[in-house]
């Protein structure tokens, strides 16, 4: 599929009872396997926020045992945060409105301004003095890492790394909007390190969340992120 066109993802209904039996008394499958597209690959993040308002919800990383055709098996989870303005399809997300976009999105690299935990295997960027995220819609370096700030890239419009050190301890790109970004749908979405609050548009996780997820994710076995809310047959859009 080229990059940039949507693909409409289902999340089956019972999203709403994840981890619950059904009235049979089986157990109900495990989200991943609930879902019509995963990426492709054998890991997959799922970040479910308890509503589409909600800053609250929890994140998970699946590992798909045996191949393709293999089982998910949760392999770790943890508390998360979202934006302080909800969900929001990632189709139709406005930038500034400290929204959480939906969707199925690839994860480019890591980077953080500490070292990488022992065992990370993902590329993964050293912040530097002079790393910037530009999210200037004028600027030709829009939703990109930069060294240095161009000079089309106003500070005011720009993530200066180093100085979240806090939430970017280390993180990983979303790949919202990355491929072919579109001004004025924002830029710059992680997942990091909780900083105590709702985000301004980024998923994050307690740092001891975030250090095992580093360390599990592998970049061979090509993991995305699904972020979505429960309920009926939640659409998620796959870019």
């Amino acid at each position: 599929m080229r990059p940039g066109v949507p693909v409409a993802v289902l999340v089956s209904a019972s999203l709403l009872t994840l981890g619950a039996a059904p009235a049979g008394g089986d157990a109900s499958p495990p989200l991943p396997a609930r879902m019509a597209d995963t990426g492709g690959g054998t890991q997959l993040i799922t970040a479910v926020a308890e509503g589409t308002g909600s800053t609250t919800g929890t994140v998970t990383w699946w590992d798909r045992r045996g191949g393709s055709d293999g089982p998910w098996v949760a392999a770790g989870s943890a508390p998360a945060r979202f934006g302080s303005g909800g969900l929001a399809a990632g189709a139709g997300r406005v930038q500034g409105t400290s929204t959480t976009p939906t969707g199925l999105y690839g994860l480019p690299y890591a980077f953080g301004t500490e070292a990488p935990p022992r065992g990370t295997a993902y590329r993964y960027r050293p912040v530097r003095e002079n790393s910037w995220w530009c999210q200037d819609n004028a600027s030709r370096s829009y939703n990109r890492w930069t060294e240095p700030r161009p000079a089309d890239c106003r500070a005011a419009e720009a993530e200066h790394l180093i100085t979240y050190r806090t939430q970017y301890p280390h993180a990983l790109v979303v790949g919202f909007n990355y491929d072919r970004p579109v001004r004025g749908r924002g830029a710059g979405i992680f997942l990091h390190v909780d900083g105590r609050g709702a985000t301004a548009g980024c998923v994050s996780v307690p740092e001891e969340a975030m250090r095992r997820i580093l360390r599990w994710a592998e970049p061979g076995e090509r993991p995305h992120i699904a972020i979505g809310t429960p309920g009926g047959a939640t659409a998620i859009t796959r870019y």
